[in-house]
């Protein structure tokens, strides 16, 4: 290390018993000591002493370089994130949240003094006092408390669908060639009842001649999609796509007084579908993507993103899928968007999307059985070397603290620190919910998102052309021969459904999409026009 680089000698003047701290400690010590804007984390634990001047921080630059939060279930993952979030609104980022158990809408109300909570603050020298948080609440679909979220099956696309659906590779493909056709027909999906007649007309012995149009997609193939897709309707998933779609930019929302705006997804009462909102997080993510420029590094993120219960979102995940995310992650920081995912181990990612996270907090891990122990020693040759004996010290910490290892303001790996966590000041628990139900219809964007709309697409266009061919059957079956010569040839059904002002109507629809089809990116989501 060059002078230039040499850490501030008053950070090691400044530790708390600097002078009985073995060189290991010191140098901790002094590689958190950042010159610009961090956010606070805790304080440096030392065979079995808490340094309280020894700040454990993140620079927040470094928060677009995405990050982990994991640990096993009960050690404090949940406050992490909900300190992390509440500093980073102070610092005028706006923040989107999972809240999975209903626990972290306490984010928008200030905390509650107690015992507990004093000591803890006295334990880190930290300035305790209660504070809230600006927040907005969304429930997907309206299931829920909260605005509601929706997005149509265009923008959704075919591969975070076939997540959903469940598809495997092959099956993946074929639904991906079928959004292809409804592009080019200008059959808009903006529901699932739109993305079923599509298919139902496909399986038909109408849609036969389409059908084979469609290079690689078999009549088999397609009658799977189809019972899955109808399975998927069956269990209530039909509020979660459709109009209006919510415009992700309200996201990057910030508070009169310049804080961020916190988002809260509210998610209990979708806990047993949880391929489904995992994947609606990652259309979040892609939307995002998608819109906002390349912009760099900044001083500050424009929005960090928590992924909680990240394993969710890869689990039985297709190869194009995880491809998809791990490009996501890679290049949305360009974009100035930081991701966190939170979960139980670091095993729970793979391996090419943990490459991309720069900042970690490692909560204790349990070790009671060979698979326990295995998923130890694995978690441990992920981190950089340490001072500490990390297999002793992470099943050793208690709730509320954990190892810590972030980037420096240039960029390189601190040493790890084994940190006291700072208390939250927001309330450590889930709000009223008739609070909650306030918060939500006070909300300006609850008119903009709350009613539902239906407007006409592929689904009332396929009826309508089923109608008009019925119609014109039925009428060439009543038309009576006229004279007493050889009748008039009757036009066939084809060409009375062709001739009809309802086909042509649908013809004009159709013909402002072909030649233009929706444009589509990594996860096949369509990018919005805004």
């Amino acid at each position: 290390m060059s002078d230039s680089e040499a850490p501030p000698a008053v950070a090691l003047e400044g530790v708390s018993g600097a002078r009985g701290l073995p060189q290991e400690a010191l140098e901790i010590a002094s590689a958190y000591a950042f010159a610009g804007p961090a956010l606070d984390l805790g304080v440096l634990l030392w065979d079995g002493r808490c340094l309280p001047d020894a700040r454990i921080r993140i620079p927040l630059p470094v928060l677009n370089r995405h990050g982990l939060v994991a640990g096993a279930t009960g050690t404090g993952k949940t406050k992490t994130l909900q300190l992390i979030a509440e500093q980073l609104s102070v610092q005028g980022v706006p923040v989107f949240l999972a809240d999975i158990k209903g626990d972290v809408s306490g984010i928008s109300a200030p905390g509650v003094s107690n015992d507990k909570v004093l000591a803890r603050a006295q334990e880190v020298h930290q300035e305790w006092t209660p504070t809230a948080c600006p927040a907005e609440f969304y429930a997907l679909g309206g299931m829920g408390k909260g605005i509601p979220v929706r997005a149509t099956v265009t923008s959704f696309g075919p591969v975070l669908l076939s997540k959903v659906l469940q598809l495997n590779q092959t099956q993946e493909q074929s639904l991906g060639l079928i959004f292809h056709y409804a592009d080019q027909k200008g059959l808009e999906l903006f529901d699932l009842k739109d993305l079923r007649a599509v298919i139902t007309f496909l399986t038909s012995d109408e849609g036969k001649t389409e059908l084979k149009g469609i290079g690689g997609l078999s009549p088999a193939t397609a009658g799977v999609i189809l019972r899955s897709l109808t399975a998927f309707e069956a269990q209530g998933m039909s509020p979660f796509f459709g109009e209006p779609e919510f415009d992700t930019s309200e996201l990057l929302r910030t508070a009169p007084d310049g804080r961020g705006t916190v988002s809260v997804l509210e998610l209990p009462e979708v806990q047993d579908k949880p391929q489904l909102f995992s994947t609606f997080l990652m259309w979040m993510l892609a939307d995002l993507f998608h819109d906002l420029p390349e912009v760099g590094d900044l001083d500050k993120p424009k929005l960090v993103f928590f992924f909680d219960e990240a394993h969710l979102l890869f689990t039985g995940a297709s190869k194009a899928f995880l491809e998809s995310i791990t490009q996501t992650v890679r290049l949305i920081r360009s974009k100035g968007v930081g991701v966190f995912f939170v979960t139980q181990t670091p095993k729970d990612v793979p391996s090419d999307v943990l490459a991309q996270l720069g900042n970690r907090v490692q909560h204790a891990l349990r070790a009671f059985t060979p698979d326990d122990q295995k998923a130890l020693k694995a978690t441990v040759k992920t981190f950089p070397n340490s001072a500490y004996d990390l297999e002793e010290v992470l099943t050793g910490i208690g709730t509320g603290e954990a190892v810590v290892t972030v980037l420096s303001e240039k960029g390189a790996p601190t040493p790890v620190a084994a940190t006291r966590l700072c208390a939250p000041q927001s309330l450590m628990g889930p709000v009223d919910p008739a609070a909650l139900d306030r918060a939500v219809q006070a909300s300006p964007l609850y008119g903009r998102y709350a009613q539902a709309v239906d407007r006409e697409s592929a689904y009332e266009k396929l009826a309508a052309r089923d109608a008009a061919a019925a119609q014109a059957a039925a009428e060439a079956g009543r038309a009576p021969a006229k004279g007493g010569g050889r009748a008039k040839e009757e036009p066939s059904v084809v060409e009375q459904v062709v001739g009809s002002g309802i086909f042509k109507s649908l013809a004009r629809s159709m013909g402002t999409q072909i030649g233009r089809e929706i444009t589509r990116s990594l996860f096949g989501t369509a990018r919005r026009r805004r």
